[in-house]
């Protein structure tokens, strides 16, 4: 079973600085019907005006996946962590029993476009870590590329959860395949582009929950990038 997110349904607004829209259920915006999907909680897809961010804020008790697609967002936070978050890179912070954190737009020119991503944890109460590694475009052209897994499978980042994330990037035509393990379920969410999921056309931003199904096909319908959750 496929059951279609579409687009131009999702919450969020236009704060000026911000341009966000969520998939599920997040701060003002509520629906019952939208608060997740296993253990996937947020998918928020912000536009951040330079020179601005989200400032120094709390987090615990989440496992929180930052996926630039265009421009760079530059992260501090109360382990030390300093770093610049660019397209193509995987970072992972697991908030655990505590951590504060801040993001920002560091250019002054141009705006800084993301996907934020929070799973819940495997279990409450973990020590926040943070992790970051870059995946070159060629280990996704065209086919699924692991980014976070438990335990770091195939040089990814750990997420501390039965779930596993894979990015590809689709020309016209070209296709990608996945097989879900018995009592499986997926999310696939369109960061660019146009795609055809088993016979559903999704344009950038739609999302897709699926259940019940053993192998998914996604083909570009035009250059696109591609975000695919593998949930227990």
């Amino acid at each position: 079973m496929i059951t279609i997110r579409p687009s131009k349904q999702r919450g969020g607004g236009d704060h000026g600085w911000l341009n966000t829209r969520h998939s599920f259920s997040f701060d003002t915006y509520y629906d019952p019907r939208f608060m997740g999907f296993r253990s996937l909680r947020v998918i928020n897809e912000d536009v951040v005006q330079p020179g601005h961010g989200f400032p120094m804020h709390p987090h615990r008790d989440m496992e929180i996946i930052t996926y630039v697609l265009e421009g760079a967002l530059e992260h501090q936070d109360s382990l030390g962590t300093g770093s610049v978050i660019r397209p193509g890179d995987g970072q992972r912070m697991s908030a655990g029993k505590g951590i504060r954190h801040s993001e920002k737009n560091p250019s002054l020119s141009d705006p800084a476009h993301l996907l934020q991503i929070w799973i819940l944890p495997e279990r409450p109460g973990l020590e926040p870590s943070y992790e970051q590694k870059a995946f070159p475009e060629e280990e996704k052209r065209g086919k699924l590329r692991l980014i976070a897994a438990p335990g770091g499978e195939d040089d990814s980042v750990t997420i501390h959860q039965d779930a596993k994330l894979y990015v590809s990037l689709l020309e016209p035509g070209e296709e990608v395949s996945h097989q879900l393990g018995k009592g499986r379920h997926a999310w696939l969410q369109v960061a660019k582009g146009t795609v055809d999921l088993d016979g559903n056309s999704l344009t950038q931003g739609d999302g897709a929950a699926i259940s019940n199904e053993q192998k998914l096909s996604v083909k570009g319908l035009e250059s696109a990038e591609i975000l695919l959750f593998d949930l227990a």
